[in-house]
């Protein structure tokens, strides 16, 4: 455990999350005193500048309700939208305020999924974020509430942190929630104790976990955080959870909350977004022998596999690649509309160009494009 916690210390590049709960009151607006307490923080573990550091920051819809009258974070997506573009100018501006104590200049970056999982969008989401990392700011990333649509949202921003913590290459991630690690059971309760650290999914086979913050405000709850750094760790970045009043310590490498240790490498970073981030707009199903080709063969899906389509999608959007029983065994980005499919079902390329013209004489969905799905 000390070696798993040097690495921590050593850490050159890190993402760090911090929820809602840990920067604003339960009533909404944020408090002043938590947000320049993680600045303090994360400001001194920059080291100068030899360290560099992402925040992954919830709080926009939470930091909008007081200034809107709102007394709780509404149900509705166009008062969450609303909440979210007056709060997030005003999380943003508290950054920049205490961070400038620091002399550390601080950069918006929002996304949503949709930006994530498109290959041009993609590629822009990393040139920003590593110049503005090269040129000495600190990125500050929370999902576009404002114009984000229930199809594209990541859900919550745990997932996002471990997103980008690929995107970015970082060395690690740093969960900071209000709960200060992973327990067996209940914290709440007597008899619980807290889990130092977790090598793979044997160690969490009889853990209990809540699904609620305590105070109300995030979409998040320890089950989003879990799953979270599982995809971090499958991807080869170590995580720790603990909660924003020991984020000092999880940096400097000190032993609290929960190691989650690497359990795999590193992935096209965009086949890990299209896996965890994007929302299939429709389904192809597949011929048995395309279910084969794509599988085990790691093809490309062609036309003449296509046996039936379905949704309303168009081209760049992903779909569901599904076998002849209806289960999902891949996703990918489509090349076509979902309108232009059955014109293609189960015709060869060579035709389709003959036909059609040469722009047909291509994939359905490229190998490059496609991710599979844990059967």
């Amino acid at each position: 455990m000390a070696s798993a916690r040097q690495s921590v210390a050593e850490a050159r590049r890190v993402v760090v999350k911090v929820g809602s709960s840990s920067l604003t009151t339960a009533a909404g607006g944020l408090d002043a005193d938590r947000v320049d307490a993680l600045v303090d923080v994360l400001a001194k573990s920059r080291d100068g500048g030899l360290r560099e550091i992402l925040l992954v920051s919830s709080g926009a819809i939470a930091a909008g309700l007081s200034p809107l009258g709102l007394v709780r974070r509404p149900k509705d997506l166009a008062r969450q939208q609303a909440a979210a573009s007056v709060g997030q100018g005003l999380l943003v501006a508290r950054y920049t305020a205490s961070f400038a104590r620091y002399g550390v200049r601080v950069g918006q970056v929002l996304l949503t999924s949709d930006d994530m999982a498109r290959r041009a969008h993609h590629r822009n989401a990393s040139r920003t974020l590593d110049q503005l990392l090269a040129m000495g700011a600190l990125p500050v990333v929370n999902e576009n509430d404002t114009v984000a649509t229930d199809e594209i949202r990541f859900g919550d921003n745990d997932r996002l942190a471990a997103l980008v913590a690929h995107l970015v290459h970082a060395d690690l991630l740093v969960l900071l929630s209000d709960v200060d690690g992973l327990y067996d059971g209940d914290p709440a309760k007597p008899g619980t104790s807290r889990i130092d650290e977790v090598r793979g999914p044997a160690d969490m086979a009889h853990v209990e976990i809540g699904s609620a913050g305590k105070a109300g405000v995030g979409t998040g709850g320890m089950v989003t955080k879990v799953e979270a750094a599982r995809i971090a760790a499958a991807a080869g970045i170590p995580v720790v959870l603990t909660s924003a009043s020991h984020a000092g310590d999880a940096l400097a490498g000190r032993a609290t909350g929960t190691y989650f240790h690497r359990t795999g490498r590193r992935s096209a970073d965009r086949l890990l977004w299209l896996q965890h981030a994007s929302e299939p707009r429709g389904a192809l199903t597949l011929d048995d022998g395309a279910v084969r080709a794509v599988v085990e063969g790691r093809k490309s899906l062609l036309p003449a596999g296509i046996a039936a389509v379905e949704g309303e999608f168009a081209a760049g959007d992903p779909v569901e690649l599904r076998d002849a029983a209806g289960r999902a065994v891949a996703r990918g980005l489509v090349n076509f509309d979902a309108k232009e499919i059955p014109l293609l079902i189960g015709r060869s390329t060579r035709d389709l160009a003959k036909e059609l013209g040469p722009a047909y004489e291509r994939e359905v969905v490229h190998r490059d494009d496609l991710v599979l799905l844990p059967g």
